[in-house]
């Protein structure tokens, strides 16, 4: 089904040559000189994307400026406001802020409409374009008017992906839209190109989410596309509806990729053409020589409908697999609960007559709620329900247009005939804050995450329920068979979908077109909770680290360090936000952590602890350091922090608390290392066992000087009682100013200098 290469490799006249001893007399014989080899990699179409839009003059030191951006009501309050506090004039790029997470008003009273007023405000003076509540989730939206081919776009939630209608989109963290917004650029080393194969055609009854967890389930673990550019190429994209291809796309982000890009077809020339924008299409393809990093081969035709069980889009099975092993699988995902949360998830409890019972379906969000998808899943439905019982099945089509067009098609009518309830363009079942199932449930979704809480339990008030991550059709398949697990490859239907009209008259009748003539005196209209990003010193010439945590997941998500669902109504307030951080994971961590800040806050008033610094001073060199020399900090330990979300948050809430730092052995995702970078926190890497544990005190003695040289060997020492004990940390390459940055304490103060 998916096979990953070992080697490097070149795709010549769409012939694979292995980067082995034998590819120069290969590629000699298919034609090509020395020449031709050594420019192959840029023979990817990946290249000439990122060249394009290539500032530095250098072609591996890439600084990227973008064509659009987007962000949505999580994120844009704050990056106005960081912007905003740099100052940011005016949007010289169009902007598109979405109101598709803080929707629905469910808690903190007028909170999400006072952000949604500020946004369209900030639209009006800054010149952007503001889409209302329920008119559209973000990805779909800029599918639907920004995404082209050779396009580049950045924006503020990880699955900012459009690779497939020919756009390298990233998703990052707010710093970096507030660079952009302030004329910078996006500097990033130039990073490998994994081509992804496709040979073979879809069975009838799979559908983009079959593809993209096998494809999470073989690339996660192994880290073989982190921080590269996954690459769709071969005779199987042609195969493929659009429809298909988005979703697949915006699942490429949880394989810890940093963007994608996929050839292009007379398809997607059509696709763009139905939505009024036929110039931005053009042909996508490798050069007829061209040098990949690494190549997953995906034969479609052997993909089987999947489920990725809780509580990651890589805990993939096929549905046969498991139900053909339910009790063993079902005991080792329990296990792997239990471990990861710490709580007990009874799911062998729900096997009857040998087949498991699922509580609830959900199709939503910018992966499920496509048109094509929800065709089908209808098409499987008719004629049948979930029944009156437990299970329910909710269907959030992803913007007005796709409603519009499955209202003409007969499409929802025949879903609400078959029990399903019908809801608006809304990203909440993906984050945690819509169709919450109750305490011990397991949900089938195809929406993009199924990490702990993600679903909107609270394992802090004893709840704790599961998300399978499922595709549309074989949701569809389970609850025709009244809530019992089947695969849509078991149900006879008809595959066929009507053709899609798309008709934007709800946009242009909603959505605030402002680029290019914003009014720049207006004033902001700031809601109560909005508030402006606290001072933060920079960085001081000795840093003394507390460990205020110590997590010894192989993994943690940026929902862990900070939860997602009812917390996100309070982002626009940073103090606020703050006091969830590592709620879910470490809830005395906000404790530890202000307690750290008060011991800076003493010492910056002249009552620094004279014990703690004896300790300091007995490091060698230090003994002449007084409490004016040191800066007292808060510092997480994780093994590998930082998977999922762009949501800078998961760095910026430890930075108001006090934090300093981040120690890890490696980082899951570029995209939480720049987060750490642009809100002053030094991105620290150990090697080996940590030799510190919670509580602890760390000195990093001359640690601006540090910064400004060699980072692969930062000398500390681990203030014990017995006396101090050195070990060695590291700073993966950073660029001059990512190091100016993390000096001045933050990206606002950088720019403020």
């Amino acid at each position: 089904m998916i096979e990953c290469t070992s080697t490097g490799a070149y795709l010549a006249h769409g012939q694979w040559i292995p980067a082995d001893a034998g590819a120069p007399a290969a590629l000699t014989a298919l034609g090509f000189d020395a020449a031709a080899m050594d420019q192959a990699k840029k023979g990817t179409i990946a290249w000439g994307i990122l060249q394009a839009h290539n500032t530095s003059g250098s072609e591996d030191d890439l600084k990227i400026k973008f064509d659009a951006m987007a962000s949505h009501d999580i994120t844009f309050v704050g990056i106005i406001q960081t912007a905003r506090a740099s100052g940011m004039t005016r949007f010289p790029l169009p902007y598109v802020l979405t109101n598709c997470h803080n929707s629905l008003c469910a808690v903190g009273g007028t909170i999400n409409e006072d952000d949604h007023r500020f946004g369209l405000s900030a639209a009006k003076k800054y010149g952007g374009i503001f889409v209302p509540p329920h008119l559209a989730v973000i990805h779909q939206y800029m599918r639907e008017e920004f995404a082209g081919c050779g396009k580049m776009i950045l924006g503020s939630d990880s699955h900012t992906r459009y690779g497939a209608l020919g756009t390298m989109a990233i998703g990052e963290g707010g710093g970096e839209l507030a660079k952009q917004l302030l004329g910078r650029t996006y500097d990033v080393a130039r990073p490998g190109v994994v081509a992804v194969y496709l040979t073979g055609q879809l069975p009838v009854g799979c559908g983009a989410h079959d593809v993209a967890i096998a494809l999470v389930g073989a690339l996660f673990k192994s880290g073989y596309v982190k921080n590269k550019v996954m690459e769709f190429i071969g005779p199987g994209v042609a195969t493929l509806r659009q429809d298909t291809r988005n979703a697949i796309d915006a699942m490429t982000t949880e394989t810890t990729c940093l963007s994608s890009i996929w050839q292009t077809d007379a398809t997607t020339q059509a696709y763009l053409a139905a939505h009024g924008r036929p110039g931005d299409y053009r042909p996508l393809a490798p050069a007829n020589l061209a040098y990949y990093d690494g190549v997953v081969k995906v034969d479609l035709s052997a993909i089987r409908p999947m489920i990725a069980l809780p509580m990651h889009p890589s805990n993939a099975y096929t549905i046969q697999e498991l139900n053909e092993n339910l009790e063993d699988i079902l005991y080792a995902c329990e296990q792997d609960v239990q471990k990861l949360t710490g709580r007990s998830l009874d799911l062998r409890s729900k096997i009857e007559n040998g087949r498991l019972r699922v509580d609830q379906g959900v199709i939503a969000g910018c992966a499920g709620g496509l048109y094509d998808s929800i065709c089908e899943a209808a098409s499987i439905l008719k004629g049948h329900t979930g029944g009156c019982d437990e299970y329910a099945l909710s269907v959030y089509p992803a913007s007005q247009p796709v409603m519009m067009a499955l209202d003409k098609a007969g499409v929802l009518a025949s879903l609400m005939a078959s029990g399903a309830t019908i809801r608006t363009a809304f990203c909440g079942p993906c984050f945690g804050a819509g169709d919450v199932p109750f305490n011990g449930a397991l949900s089938i979704r195809h929406t993009t995450r199924n990490f702990p809480s993600r679903e909107g339990s609270k394992p802090g008030a004893g709840q704790l329920a599961g998300v399978a991550l499922m595709d549309a059709r074989s949701i569809a398949a389970t609850t025709a068979n009244g809530g019992i697990l089947t695969a849509a490859t078991d149900i006879d239907y008809d595959p066929n979908v009507p053709d899609y009209v798309f008709d934007d008259t709800s946009y242009r009748a909603r959505v605030y077109q402002g680029f290019g003539r914003g009014d720049y005196d207006a004033l902001l209209k700031l809601g109560p909770n909005i508030k402006d990003w606290p001072e933060i010193d920079p960085l001081g010439d000795n840093l003394l680290l507390k460990v205020a945590s110590y997590i010894t997941d192989p993994v943690t998500t940026t929902d862990e360090l900070i939860p997602s669902g009812e917390t996100s109504s309070y982002r626009s307030n940073p103090l606020g936000l703050a006091e969830f951080t590592l709620s879910r994971k470490d809830p005395a961590y906000v404790g530890r952590a202000k307690a750290v800040q008060a011991e800076e806050a003493a010492r910056r008033d002249g009552r620094g602890d004279q014990a703690l610094l004896a300790r300091v001073q007995a490091v060698p060199g230090c003994e002449r350091l007084t409490w004016q020399d040191v800066q007292i900090a808060s510092t997480i330990f994780a093994v590998k922090p930082g998977d999922g979300s762009a949501r800078e948050q998961a760095a910026s809430c430890q930075r108001v608390l006090g934090a300093g730092a981040n120690i890890a052995v490696e980082y899951a995702t570029k995209r939480y290392r720049s987060n750490l970078i642009n809100w002053g926190m030094l991105p620290f890497q150990i090697a080996g066992p940590a030799p510190f544990g919670l509580g602890d005190y760390i000195l990093v003695p001359n640690v601006r000087k540090a910064l400004a040289g060699d980072l692969s060997d930062i000398p500390a020492y681990v203030l014990g009682e017995d006396g101090p004990r050195a070990f060695s940390l590291s700073i993966a390459p950073l660029t001059e100013d990512e190091r100016q940055i993390l000096a001045d304490g933050c990206l606002i103060n950088y720019y403020k200098r």
